[in-house]
């Protein structure tokens, strides 16, 4: 058979097994949205059957027939893409026992639930032997991908390919410092940004986040808006999902929330349609992905200019809800406080929460640290990093769903987001003069358009770290998000 004819029927198949997938993301995104709570032990067993049907896929014996018959084949850039990322997947699921596969999607399935009930309950001992389950089950397939190599290193590969724990720790320890700097220099400033006391009702914050989605890009014809307890993002190509939250007294956490899902959806919705149910038809990394919702909803959605639309746009919907001007609009937006949960961090402060789970995590996949411990550990390490204690479980060893769901490696993408958009800001306003013009009339479209073009259409053509540097023209660095971060805070507090 011709090398064509091979990769047309390896492609086909892998196409199916993609829309497979696909139809598991749209039951995860059913159970946080709208499944009933009394079908979390059902839920588990149709994930574990789906699992057991695409792990038989991707492991299929005449994968690796085909995988073998087109080595060295030259069927130009896109195909030699497609070939590197179904080998990697390939080698993945083969290294990994089916059954162990199949228990991992069933716990994790279970896992949420109880997770979310001890959250619910603030009591960690609820959780804590399924977290130790989960850990277990982890830890045996970080074992079987690393084939001798460092277990944690084989969790992240999972999440950002090429990213080893030894990067990391010398990245974010960098990152770190800077960050600290910044936060002891505002913490000792006079300024004082106004407190947000007003009721803004759901369907009002509703009616805005929609408004909001579509003016960063959401195509609605592809994509919906829902509620749920942690806003997240799914789907791709032509059926996108996002999420987001309400709380009556603080309309921000919707906003942003439904920014930065927007911006994952307008990741997946941006790749050339030409690679739909392909592996290059998907985000190539989650901290490329995590570039695309921290660039929409923090370098444009909380800019300067974009706050001056922003403050307009909520006077319209909520009359005076006590802010004086844009200028102090601009302020409480991106004010620097103290505060639990990692999803309402501002800024200067977001990374220090990734880092510190970063280090537990690695510290429990390496045995260093048991669950048992964990919540001690976490509570310490909080009052070291951010100067207050935790006071309650929820707001702290069991705000983030992550673990729940055995997604070890996954915290540290979101800091990797976070230093790409950096380099990607950097590089866009030299790209597009006009851009602070556009953001002050509540436009993103030219913004969004060099996203699109430079990095969002690529989808997976090329790794992570050449693909950031193709579209930033420079090597990844913490230092332009430092900048950027010195000239906004110090905009606000120091001057």
């Amino acid at each position: 058979m011709a090398a064509q004819a091979q990769y047309d029927a390896l492609l086909a198949h892998v196409k199916a097994t993609i829309a497979l997938s696909q139809v598991a993301g749209l039951l995860s995104w059913d159970q946080e949205t709208m499944m009933p709570k009394g079908a979390a032990v059902q839920r588990g067993e149709w994930f574990g059957a789906m699992e057991t049907a695409i792990h038989a896929r991707q492991t299929a014996p005449e994968i690796g027939e085909w995988l073998a018959a087109l080595e060295g084949a030259d069927l130009g850039p896109e195909a030699a893409a497609n070939l590197r990322l179904i080998r990697r997947s390939h080698d993945r699921a083969t290294s990994v026992p089916v059954d162990l596969a199949v228990e991992i999607a069933r716990v994790t399935s279970v896992s949420q639930g109880i997770w979310a009930r001890a959250r619910a309950e603030d009591d960690f001992a609820v959780f804590a032997p399924t977290l130790a389950r989960v850990l277990d089950l982890k830890r045996q397939e970080a074992q079987a991908l690393a084939k001798g190599g460092d277990p944690y290193d084989a969790m992240l590969d999972d999440y950002e390919p090429g990213m080893t724990a030894d990067k990391l720790e010398r990245l974010l320890g960098r990152l770190r410092h800077g960050l600290v700097d910044l936060r002891d220099r505002i913490r000792g400033s006079a300024r004082r940004v106004p407190v947000l006391d007003h009721h803004f009702p759901e369907d009002r914050q509703m009616q805005l986040a929609s408004e909001l989605a579509g003016a960063f890009g959401y195509d609605w014809n592809c994509g919906r808006l829902d509620k749920a307890v942690h806003p997240f993002s799914s789907g791709s190509g032509n059926d996108t999902r996002i999420t987001t939250r309400v709380d009556p007294k603080n309309p921000f956490n919707c906003i942003y929330s439904t920014i930065h899902e927007a911006g994952h959806a307008g990741y997946e919705q941006g790749i050339n349609p030409a690679y739909l149910l392909t592996p290059l038809g998907r985000g190539v990394s989650m901290g490329v992905h995590e570039s695309q919702s921290r660039i929409y909803e923090n370098q444009l959605g909380r800019s300067r200019a974009f706050c001056g639309w922003l403050f307009g746009r909520m006077r319209d919907l909520f009359g005076d809800f006590g802010i004086r001007d844009e200028d102090d609009f601009y302020a409480l937006v991106n004010a620097v406080g103290q505060g639990f949960i990692r999803t309402e961090a501002d800024e200067v402060q977001y990374n220090l929460h990734i880092g510190m789970r970063f280090e537990l995590e690695h510290a429990l996949i390496k045995g260093d640290l048991s669950v048992n411990d964990l919540e001690a550990a976490w509570n310490d390490r909080f009052l070291a990093d951010f100067g207050f204690a935790v006071d309650r479980p929820s707001n702290g060893v069991l705000q983030d769903v992550h673990w729940s769901v055995g997604l070890f490696g996954y915290f540290p993408t979101y800091s990797l987001g976070n230093i790409h958009a950096g380099c990607l800001h950097d590089a866009l306003t030299k790209a597009v003069p006009g851009l602070e013009r556009d953001l002050a009339a509540g436009d993103t479209g030219n913004a969004i358009g060099w996203l699109r073009e430079n990095l969002q259409q690529h989808g997976g053509l090329y790794e992570p770290t050449a693909l950031i540097e193709r579209a930033s023209g420079r090597a990844i660095s913490e230092e332009p998000l430092l900048a950027y971060l010195e000239a906004k805070f110090a905009g606000i507090y120091l001057s």
